[in-house]
């Protein structure tokens, strides 16, 4: 028999104590969608924090932004702790540690390597970033050598992993692990005892098929994902194959999956007149609130419609994310949870 993980990703409903974050300061990246995608920012804050929800850690680059910080947060200054950490940008969920819990209940912060997004997009400080947010955290860092981004990984809490092979297995994160070796990798570093693997993500998602726009756990055995609203939705069949894989599987206690299908964002496009990866599944799950992307699409209200009876307990709001799409992601890309210790 196969001894147990030493250590376990908590699922994200599990009660955080804080939630990591960076503050969008990089004019040339963002350029005339820096102010929206701040207000955004700005917005999924105050509505994590808001009621006694959780702690905010959130990185600044300096003095400047973290004053730019403090006067956009307002309400919810008081639960948050401002730490001057250089960043390439602000997609924490693959920059950050993931953190880890050990048999015993002890935490601890396990940190990949990073390159990019497979190469697309290296910015400095960018793979700094993990080792940095551990050592503010003062838990043991758990290095692991090979590459893995938060976002590629979606778990239940109770040892079932969902990712893609097009992130996972692409050439250009990991060349000569194979699917067994990840496996084995996966386990040893986030208790994965099963993994389930899509086949591909959204068009022009510039992180190879991350799952996190794809399909989310919402409590053991249940999953969430979308299907085509509209009769031009570029992603339609990508969709349905996606929920027909999950129907067919089983996860690591035995339980055939329960799938529940919400709207397609359908198509978003940027000023350019490009497809953009939007996704109402890339929502972040906070201990009041769900707090899920909307883009000023007929399909906004009825997403977060069908997503609020899967959280009982919990608030589920829409709030903007469309200038932060324009970044390439949204509110799940943009956080990272620290789950509490009892």
């Amino acid at each position: 028999m196969t001894p147990p993980p030493a250590v376990l990703q908590p699922a994200e409903w599990d009660r955080h104590s804080a939630c990591w974050l960076a503050w969008p300061s990089h004019g040339h990246l963002w350029r005339e969608n820096l102010g929206p995608a701040q207000a955004e920012f700005a917005a999924l804050c105050r509505a994590i924090a808001e009621g006694g929800g959780e702690a905010l850690d959130l990185l600044v680059q300096d003095e400047d932004a973290e004053t730019q910080a403090r006067a956009a947060l307002g309400p919810v200054i008081g639960q948050v702790r401002f730490h001057r950490v250089p960043v390439g940008d602000i997609w924490l969920r693959d920059t950050a540690p993931i953190f880890v819990k050990g048999p015993s209940g002890p935490l601890g912060a396990a940190c990949f390597r990073f390159n990019g997004w497979g190469g697309k997009y290296v910015l400095p400080g960018d793979d700094q970033v993990a080792g940095r947010v551990a050592a503010l955290c003062g838990l043991p860092r758990f290095p692991h050598d090979w590459i893995l981004e938060g976002g590629s990984v979606e778990v239940d809490g109770e040892g079932t992993l969902l990712t893609t092979r097009q992130c996972l297995l692409n050439p250009n994160r990991n060349p000569g692990m194979g699917q067994a070796a990840l496996e084995k990798a996966l386990r040893e570093s986030l208790g994965a005892e099963k993994v389930l693997w899509l086949e591909a993500g959204l068009l022009n998602d510039h992180t190879d098929g991350h799952i996190d726009t794809l399909a989310r756990f919402v409590a053991p055995g249940v999953v969430v994902c979308m299907e085509a609203r509209d009769a031009g939705d570029p992603n339609a069949g990508t969709l349905d194959r996606i929920a027909a894989d999950l129907a067919a599987s089983t996860d690591a206690r035995g339980r055939r999956l329960q799938v529940v299908r919400i709207p397609s964002p359908g198509i978003v496009r940027d000023e350019a007149g490009e497809l953009l990866p939007a996704s109402f599944v890339n929502f972040y799950i906070g201990n009041g609130t769900v707090i899920v992307p909307i883009y000023g699409t007929p399909h906004d209200e009825a997403a977060v419609a069908a997503l609020t009876p899967l959280f009982p307990g919990r608030r589920v709001l829409g709030r903007s994310a469309r200038a932060i799409l324009s970044g390439g992601g949204a509110f799940h890309c943009i956080t990272q949870q620290q789950p509490e210790v009892p």
